[in-house]
């Protein structure tokens, strides 16, 4: 594999015609789109001098121009590039750059630094939530969520400010600008019987074992699919979180978790602790939970979105985000009386005052209890007709949505997408663990031949391994 340059290194590549060409970033256009400049040259070491050159070339320019009178747009980026972008993630740079160069850019980069007022920034937040949006129009309408607002102020006022220290301007007009309320999205937490109903279903479609222990753990999405099982102890039930993984500019990525907080060590219920046990032979992957298409990459978290909404539609259960199966395990853990310290702990919280702001709701119904028991103490020698209790909750009777159910032997088809169908058959070789493959096609016909294929191969594979090992044994 090539040695991955830094940002702003540029890049060398060799062209067709066998001469080296190196090019780099200058800037960006109104419409957010970037401006390169590049370098020929006959050997790679001749291209890397003058790109480093070209580089050298440009930089004093950019700090030399630096004034109240260059445009807010050259600003922005100069201060996005070289005083942000190295000190963020690559997940958070890009929401960064769909803020700036998608939004604040093309609206306001035009006006010159020095010239720009309180009231260009408070119309241009309005025009942002009435009409901003640019993606997904008929689905959510025209104009940006409250947040997307926000955070385009906080990138505004935070590289004004950064002008202000420079010099470059008195004061900071983004101060004082009216923004939208900041408000939470609303939570949804699962029910006893939903959760029941959720996991007997996700047991009978093959994620029991995913569902199940983000239920018992809270973990972020991409901490959970980021787990190998290097990091699961099935001795002692100790769980280690020191990865999550993100889709970044469409390729999988995995890096360090979110915060200082986030690498924790989680005890696991025993019963978690057995279903893992159980569950390691059936996966050839140090993934907990290996994508289908490859073994050696996790899973997807887009895919493990659109599994969740399957299954939940199967289970007649509401449609909820993954997010909120995190939220139903902390409102199940305070509602069951663990103090919110060990809570926030566990979820990977930077304090316990998080905790307690995102579920005020749910510590207020506790000092509600907390209050009545405390009230049943104080009057315990006054005769009072004692309230009936509620009944034991009980298991649901649901059973798992059965559809249309495949003959034992004949793998499994299923569609990724509109053009491709993936084929898979799991059987148990003599070895005595289970071997996955997979075949892939456009079309339903194409992959059940396929398929059909591929387990006579595999059939006939078993079959001569066993043979193999019955001459050995004689």
């Amino acid at each position: 594999m090539a040695k991955k340059r830094k940002d702003g290194e540029g890049t060398v590549r060799l062209r067709k015609d066998g001469r080296w060409e190196g090019r780099v970033v200058v800037g960006y256009d109104d419409r957010g789109y970037p401006r390169t400049k590049n370098v020929l040259a006959k050997t790679k070491r001749e291209c890397v001098e003058k790109l480093a050159a070209l580089k050298a070339q440009l930089a004093p320019a950019q700090t030399d121009k630096l004034s109240a009178d260059m445009p807010f747009g050259e600003w922005l980026d100069y201060w996005y590039r070289h005083c942000v972008k190295d000190t963020i993630r690559p997940s958070t740079q890009q929401g960064y750059e769909n803020s700036i160069y998608r939004h604040i850019v093309p609206a306001l980069g035009a006006i010159p630094l020095g010239k720009l007022s309180q009231s260009d920034l408070q119309q241009f937040y309005g025009r942002m939530k009435r009409q901003g949006r640019l993606l997904r129009v008929e689905e959510y309408g025209a104009g940006l969520s409250d947040r997307s607002v926000r955070l385009c102020h906080v990138h505004c006022r935070a590289a004004l400010q950064k002008a202000v220290e420079q010099g470059l301007l008195r004061a900071n007009p983004a101060e004082g600008c009216k923004l939208p309320p900041k408000s939470r999205g609303a939570t949804q937490v699962l029910t006893r019987e939903e959760m029941q109903k959720f996991l007997i279903q996700a047991k009978y479609e093959g994620y029991y074992e995913l569902f199940l222990l983000e239920l018992a753990t809270g973990l972020r999405r991409g901490e959970l699919l980021a787990l190998r099982w290097s990091d699961v102890d099935l001795d002692t039930g100790e769980l280690r979180v020191s990865r999550q993984i993100n889709r970044v500019n469409g390729k999988l990525t995995v890096s360090e978790p979110k915060t200082h907080a986030s690498r924790r060590t989680i005890l696991l219920p025993p019963s978690v602790t057995g279903v893992l046990r159980e569950y390691k032979p059936t996966v050839c992957s140090r993934w907990l939970f290996p994508s289908p298409v490859s073994e050696d990459v996790p899973r997807d978290p887009s895919s493990v979105r659109k599994i969740l909404r399957r299954v939940l539609e199967h289970a007649e259960c509401r449609q909820v985000r993954f997010h909120d199966l995190r939220h139903t395990f902390i409102t199940t853990a305070l509602e069951r009386g663990m103090d919110v310290k060990t809570l926030s702990t566990i979820v990977g919280h930077v304090s316990a005052a998080i905790t307690l702001d995102v579920y005020t709701h749910v510590t207020t119904e506790m000092q509600k209890n907390a209050a009545v028991k405390i009230d049943r103490g104080i009057a315990k020698n006054k005769k009072q007709k004692p309230k009936s209790e509620p009944d034991e909750p009980r298991m649901t009777d649901f059973t798992a949505r059965e559809g249309k159910r495949r003959r034992p032997g004949t793998g499994c088809v299923t569609q990724l997408d509109a053009h491709l169908w993936e084929g898979r058959y799991t059987p148990t070789y003599p070895d005595g663990k289970r071997h996955p493959r997979n075949v892939y096609a456009h079309s339903e016909a194409e992959c059940e031949e396929k398929l059909a294929q591929l387990i006579a191969r595999m059939k006939a594979e078993i079959a001569a391994l066993k043979a193999k090992k019955n001459w050995k044994i004689s």
